[in-house]
Formats: C-alpha cells, structure tokens, sequence
C-alpha cells in the first residue's frame, strides 16, 4: 500500500478526528515548554480588527478562535442535532430515554465532583460545567480503534449521548457564562432572526444568504454579551432539511462542513488552548483543587453519572440495554464520555481569564480526558467481541417465516 493510499485511507476513518485532535495538543504542549513559547503566546495575544470608519471588532487571536471559528463548530453540531431530531438518533423518544438519562447524570455527577473540590473556593466556583462536556470526536476515535470489536449499538449509544451532551452544553453557556446583557443589541439581532425564520418558511435553496444572515446574528449576539456561539446554534437550525426543489440543503452544507471542521478548526482550536506551560505550575498547583476538581469529575464523574444512571433505569424495568451491549460497554462507554478536551477547554476560557486558572484547567482537562481514554480503551479491549447475530426477536421472526 502506497504512503498516499495509507493516507487517505486514515483521513476517511472515524479515529482520524481524535488523532488530529491529539496531535495538535501534543504540538500545543510542545511548543508552549519550549523557547519557541513566547512567540507562541504572542501569536495568540495579536490583536485582530475588522474595523470601519473606526468603528468595529478588535480582538486578540485567541479570542477570534474561540468565538469566530468555535461559532463555525457549534453550526456544525447545531446541523447535526436538527438532522438527528428530525430524521435521526433522537426522532423516536424511545430511543432516547436511555442515552438521554444518562447524559444527563454524565453532567450532573461530574459537576457535584467538581464542586466538592471547589464548592467553598469563590475564585474557582464558576468552574463547575468544565468536567460535564463530551468531546464526540475524541470519544467516537478511541471507539474506532477498536475495529468491529465493539457492538455498532454501543457505537449509536454513544453518538447519542454525546450529542445530547452537546446540547445540554450549550444550555449551560447560555444559561450561566452570559456576561453583561445589553438589551439594545438583543433586539436587534431579531432582525436577522426573523429574516432566518422567513427564508426557512420558504424553503430557500441557496445557503449564502442564510450564512450572511448568520454573520450579522454573530455580530448582534456578541456585541448583546451572550456568548456568540450560540448565533452558530441558531443559524444552523434556520437551515432546510428540504427546500422548494425537494433537495436539501442541510445535507449539502454538513457534508462540506465537516473536514473543515473536524481537520482544521477543531485542531486550530487544541493547538490556541492546549499549551500548558509545566513551567509555570508547581507541584502545588498541578495537585490544587482547581486541577484535581476537572480531572476528578471527567474521570470519576463521567463514570458515576453515565453507568450509575443506565444502571437505574435498567433495573427498573424503564429501559433496557441495545443489542449486543453488556454492561462491561456500559463502563466501557462511561469512561469514554470522561474525554472533554474541546468542550471542557472551551467552558474553561469562559469560566476563567487569568493565566495561571486558565494553565490548570489545561492541565486538568488534558489529564482526566487521557486517563479516560486509556481506561475506556482497556475496559472496551476486554470486553466480549461483537457478534453479527439478530436480536432475539428477529430470529423469531425468522423462524415463523420458515416453519
């Protein structure tokens, strides 16, 4: 096999996001331990302006990054989740019952952990969300290094729950990392909201206009002091599943999203976030509850929530487990959903400004999401291989068919 068909063969598989993702980290880490770190954190300190008559958006690079190119990301899981509702993983409730639960004790669980470190510190409080978030890219590449090992049940389990994660994520930025409202702005942001709404209600084929319109929605909801984001969400929702001609558009724009997403924006990301100075941090630091908090709900946390919640409603006969998984998955599955990295470095820049926070939620994020992959990796590696055969009620199905 030739070095280029090796190549392309990795980019097309699932693992290929995480490797990315792990490689631009590595490469932060590296960079921000070596001489090269100041004219790292410089790179990242540059002011850019987009500026008319004086007047307009200037901004630091990293803030750039994590408010322009993150608003493209959070379109992209805001495409995802409108195709999952409407014709997906979360179009029939039943299906979601169990994932949903369990997304929702993976959040809840990590964030008590958090605040059992931090509850009665006032300067590292705010941090509570950090180790609730679910990095889909990472979780879904360790789950691909495992081949056909895994049942594709457990596979859909997980895709579910991450996306739910997501969504609840977002809740919490809107609900809880709003600064400042400024109410003048708000309102005018309904003017491109309600043009989204009107080409929606149409059925509009081109998508430039909508995307335009979303430019302008970022710019109203960042100058309102809700987190910009959000306008990604939202514009993503005003994009058509099927427009006037019957094609669609949502599809279209997805699928040329997501290599620019998950190849280039998502590892620019790591690369601006990841680079924890060890320098700066002493023993002291690293063990600090701030640090500890993170690492602590992610790897413990995401355990407790996610298989303690399907555990529940197992048991009490509210739900039951997909074809194929056992409860070793299950675990297997929990560990897995303690990978945060993009979301929890994400919630950390919001949560913190300084330097030193900022390096131990690094440090913090980077850990427990390690530890979490290795864990679920080797739980997953022992678990029972996948086996091709049919639900039971499909073999009974089958037997009536030919008896």
């Amino acid at each position: 096999m030739s070095l280029t068909s090796a190549l392309s063969r990795l980019l097309r598989s699932e693992a290929s996001g995480g490797i990315l993702l792990l490689l631009a980290a590595a490469l932060a880490m590296i960079v921000a331990n070596s001489p090269l770190a100041p004219q790292y954190n410089h790179l990242l300190d540059v002011k850019v302006s987009v500026l008319i008559e004086g007047h307009g958006l200037s901004k630091p690079l990293i803030l750039w990054i994590n408010d322009g190119l993150m608003a493209v990301f959070f379109f992209l899981i805001g495409l995802e989740l409108k195709r999952e509702m409407v014709e997906g993983k979360l179009k029939n409730p039943r299906d979601v019952v169990l994932p949903g639960f369990a997304a929702l004790g993976g959040m809840a669980v990590p964030a008590l952990v958090y605040l059992a470190f931090n509850g009665t510190h006032p300067d590292t409080v705010q941090g509570w969300a950090i180790p609730a978030a679910t990095d889909i890219a990472f979780a879904v590449g360790v789950l691909a290094l495992l081949g056909k090992r895994t049942p594709p049940a457990l596979k859909v389990f997980l895709l579910t729950l991450a996306i739910l994660d997501d969504m609840g994520a977002i809740v919490i930025i809107a609900l809880f990392y709003t600064q400042e409202l400024h109410t003048d702005f708000l309102l005018m942001a309904l003017i491109p909201l309600a043009a989204l709404w009107w080409r929606h209600w149409r059925g509009a084929h081109r998508v430039a206009p909508t995307i335009l319109l979303g430019a302008i929605l970022w710019v109203m909801v960042l100058e309102s002091g809700i987190h910009p984001t959000l306008a990604g969400v939202i514009t993503a929702f005003f994009i058509p599943l099927k427009d006037r001609y019957g094609k669609s558009p949502l599809h279209a724009v997805e699928h040329a999203l997501t290599d620019y997403v998950y190849f280039l924006i998502v590892p620019i990301f790591a690369f601006a976030n990841a680079g924890v100075s060890l320098g700066g941090l002493s023993l002291n630091d690293m063990l600090s509850p701030l640090p500890l908090g993170i690492a602590g709900g992610l790897v413990v946390g995401k355990q407790l929530g996610v298989f303690a919640t399907t555990w529940a409603l197992v048991k009490a006969g509210a739900a039951r487990l997909p074809h194929g998984v056992t409860w070793r998955h299950i675990w297997g599955l929990s560990c897995l959903a303690g990978i945060g990295f993009t979301m929890s470095l994400f919630i950390g820049s919001l949560s913190f400004d300084d330097a030193l926070h900022l390096n131990e939620v690094r440090f913090g994020v980077l850990s427990g999401s390690a530890i979490s992959a290795v864990l679920g990796f080797l739980i997953l590696r022992g678990a029972p291989a996948a086996t091709t055969d049919a639900p039971e009620q499909d073999v009974k199905t089958r037997k009536a068919k030919t008896a």
